[in-house]
């Protein structure tokens, strides 16, 4: 097979074109094609009702009324397109409704393999490939956008406030370090979903990003606390002889003074924009 531009993970739905090959469950609950597109497309991705060589990306869904067109592989016909175009020398994505879930919250997803189950049934599964490890590849920042006015009965305009927030400090930390020769990474196979890493050397530094905006200040610092020092020991854990060093990344600098002393109680690095003083 060839070598996979993807390096084994899809990181973002943005300027790709989808194909799918029926219901998808995302988050937990079934939707059909005309949703999954509608909610693709706020990411910024199109989509296509059947398989062609425009397609970057299949996302799998369910196959029970699906008529198979491979007996001898029982793909589906968009599987089989994805296949042959595999074969050719142009990798096409596959993510099933797990993937597909975390590429709407903007999150990266595995790329699947296209093979034989023992039962005869061929269905996408993990690549065995994928060695753990805590760094991903390159972090993005994902795109933010208003709700319309009466969609809900809850007022969320304050929610996309904090989201903004929270990614223009995503893309301020990026550029910090990047100033620096660090490449911001996204978490990799394995690893807790952190919201930044990178590494320094042999060491590895995990960050949790919070906004203050739109929320209340200690809320968000306690909730942020907790999160990074949980993924961290999760870290040592899983990778006990990585030297692992949590962040907690404020979208400003905190009104209370307190929030150092904790942090340094507990052996966390606190930093804020738009400096990100010490790292």
């Amino acid at each position: 097979m060839p070598a996979r531009p993807c390096r084994g993970t899809v990181h973002r739905l943005d300027g790709r074109t989808i194909c799918f090959t029926g219901r998808v469950l995302v988050d937990g609950e079934w939707r059909v094609r005309t949703y999954c597109a509608e909610r693709a497309g706020q990411r910024g991705a199109t989509s296509k009702s059947d398989f062609s060589r425009k397609v970057t990306l299949v996302v799998y869904g369910d196959l029970a009324s699906k008529v198979v067109t491979d007996d001898r592989r029982a793909y589906s016909s968009t599987l089989v397109g994805a296949e042959a175009e595999r074969s050719r020398g142009r990798h096409v994505c596959v993510v099933d409704g797990d993937g597909f879930s975390k590429l709407l919250r903007g999150r990266p997803a595995p790329c699947l393999e296209l093979r034989r189950a023992r039962t005869g049934r061929v269905r996408p599964i993990p690549a065995a490939t994928t060695e753990a490890r805590v760094l991903g590849g390159p972090l993005r920042v994902r795109r933010t956008g208003r709700r319309a006015s009466g969609d809900l009965t809850l007022d969320l305009s304050r929610l996309d406030e904090a989201t903004a927030a929270h990614e223009a400090t995503v893309g301020a930390l990026i550029a910090h370090l990047s100033r620096q020769g660090i490449e911001a990474c996204t978490y990799g196979p394995g690893a807790p979903e952190f919201d930044a890493g990178w590494s320094r050397g042999e060491d590895i530094f995990v960050a949790e990003v919070k906004s203050l905006t739109g929320a209340r200040e200690d809320q968000q610092i306690r909730l942020g606390v907790g999160q990074i020092l949980d993924y961290a020991q999760q870290l040592r854990s899983s990778f006990p002889s990585t030297v692992v060093h949590p962040v907690l990344v404020l979208e400003k600098r905190p009104s209370a003074a307190r929030w150092s002393a904790l942090a340094d109680g507990v052996g966390l690095h606190l930093t804020w924009g738009p400096d990100f003083s010490g790292i």
